[in-house]
């Protein structure tokens, strides 16, 4: 069986492959917190009255929990939608990577509002690669011979 992937799709794998590596890069930034505010394994998350450093350490990990649970929406829409679009969705990716480093960088200061001054832009494209993720949708439904 071959596949017939579009030109330009390795665009979209070299995309997924950066935030692998981002993820990466921020799951030692969680290990890096865990030694400098003494949170150890397996504990998740630093309780307040326990240690008097547990909101930037927690910070940290939210930080790199919430891209954890956005990663699977994330190389879906991109997997799909640069099977329509390769090029839009991997420029919408690159947008996303660099949105998921402020966002994460941001909210490790300590201040959780921080985390949306630049982070916000990984919504937005999202939000785009929904958008070529419909399209792929909209052109695979219309190839659907109709019913008799």
């Amino acid at each position: 069986m071959a596949l017939d992937l579009p030109p330009g799709y390795g665009w979209v794998v070299l995309i997924a492959v950066a935030y692998c590596f981002l993820n990466v890069w921020m799951a030692r930034q969680v290990g890096n917190a865990r030694k400098r505010f003494n949170v150890p394994y397996p504990t998740l998350y630093a309780i307040e009255s326990e240690n008097k450093d547990a909101k930037l350490f927690n910070c940290v990990q939210r930080g790199h929990q919430n891209s954890l649970e956005m990663m699977p929406m994330f190389f879906m829409l991109l997997v799909l939608g640069g099977l329509q679009h390769p090029i839009a969705s991997s420029v919408l990716g690159v947008v996303y990577c660099l949105g998921r480093y402020s966002y994460f960088t941001g909210y490790a200061t300590g201040d959780p509002k921080k985390r949306l001054t630049y982070g916000r832009f990984n919504f937005l494209a999202l939000l785009g690669l929904m958008v070529c993720t419909l399209s792929l949708a909209w052109e695979l439904l219309r190839k659907v011979p109709a019913q008799e």
